[in-house]
């Protein structure tokens, strides 16, 4: 009982000097005004000391039972024994910091929620940097040593294997380079370069690589009409890497018809597409198609050399661009991406 006297006094010093000061002005006018005697001050002083006594307790012991509630709110939110914001409760007193209180909680599981997926998103992709490092590694590694042991020698195979192993060797450079333009687009080291570009120059230099593969293919790849006189904001060279890597998926998974690329018109801008007459794609796919390292189909994008990184970059790309990257398919009938850039 005396601690909590001593605590609950303690904890409301800082009205001790008020309430003395007030006590000693009321007790001076009081004697003054009714000529009281000095045993008659001196009782009073005491019945005045007294109430201030125990209304400094009274008012320290509030004080504490509202630090306890906070403590032990704080102590519960520490040790992660609180779920749910409405969890927190501090009464009505204290209804402004609980309010405070309750924003940090969930400020705080919104981190710890970010934080988690980060550390998973980290884990899955170096399993998936891994896995795909040691496939050409081991595929390279296996031709060699089939070479080495007599192969070399064996007109019939030697060309091939060594073929093969090149191919894979050019897929690994594709990975590392795939993987230091991500990186360093993720990080914010890649500069970009922002300045007007005319589209039909633009988009002449795209497909002028791309018209050989579609040729090979025997898929018509036809840019829509536009006007030509058309200037957009943006940086070029990773824009034309964005729409290369477009082209690329497209002509992969297009086995018969055509690749239509385009832009049209807004009031503010214009959009950018690329169309295909693929195999589309389905729609629980749609949802992951821009994660890194997903394919929808995954043998057939090692084989064409795929890094399961580009549509990624894509993303990336657009998004540094003030703009989304849009996607429409149907399985069958093709696919659609698309997205806006400033004029």
């Amino acid at each position: 009982m005396l601690n909590k006297f001593k605590r609950n006094i303690i904890s409301s010093k800082s009205n001790i000097i008020f309430l003395s000061i007030t006590s000693f002005l009321f007790l001076f006018l009081f004697g003054l005004f009714f000529r009281l005697s000095f045993s008659s001050i001196v009782a009073a002083s005491i019945f005045f000391l007294l109430f201030n006594l125990i209304l400094l307790y009274l008012v320290g012991g509030q004080r504490n039972k509202e630090l306890d509630s906070i403590k032990d709110v704080i102590s519960r939110i520490r040790t992660h024994s609180v779920n749910f914001d409405n969890e927190i409760s501090l009464g009505s007193e204290l209804e402004e910091l609980e309010i405070e209180i309750k924003a940090m909680f969930l400020r705080s599981q919104n981190d710890i929620q970010n934080l988690k997926k980060l550390e998973q998103i980290r884990t899955e992709f170096l399993g998936n940097v891994s896995h795909e490092l040691r496939t050409p590694i081991f595929a390279i590694q296996g031709y060699i040593e089939t070479l080495l042991d007599g192969a070399l020698d064996d007109r019939l195979v030697n060309r091939t294997f060594l073929q093969k192993a090149n191919q894979h060797t050019i897929n690994l450079n594709n990975l590392l380079n795939d993987l230091i333009d991500i990186s360093m687009i993720e990080s914010g080291e890649m500069k970009m370069s922002f300045r007007y570009f005319n589209v039909s120059e633009f988009f002449d230099s795209v497909l002028n690589e791309f018209k050989p593969q579609a040729v090979k293919k025997n898929i018509e790849l036809q840019l829509l009409p536009f006007n030509h006189s058309l200037q957009l904001f943006g940086d070029k060279q990773r824009l034309k890497q964005a729409i290369s890597n477009l082209l690329m998926n497209a002509l992969k998974y297009t086995e018969s018809g055509s690749i239509k690329i385009g832009v049209y018109e807004e009031e503010n801008g214009a959009v950018i597409f690329v169309m295909d007459s693929g195999i589309g794609i389905s729609k629980n796919d749609l949802e992951r198609i821009f994660e890194r390292f997903y394919r929808v189909d995954k043998e057939r994008s090692r084989d064409l050399g795929g890094t399961g990184l580009g549509l990624a970059i894509v993303k990336h790309i657009v998004e540094a661009h003030g703009s989304i990257i849009e996607v429409k398919s149907e399985i069958g009938k093709g696919s659609k991406f698309s997205f806006r850039l400033k004029k």
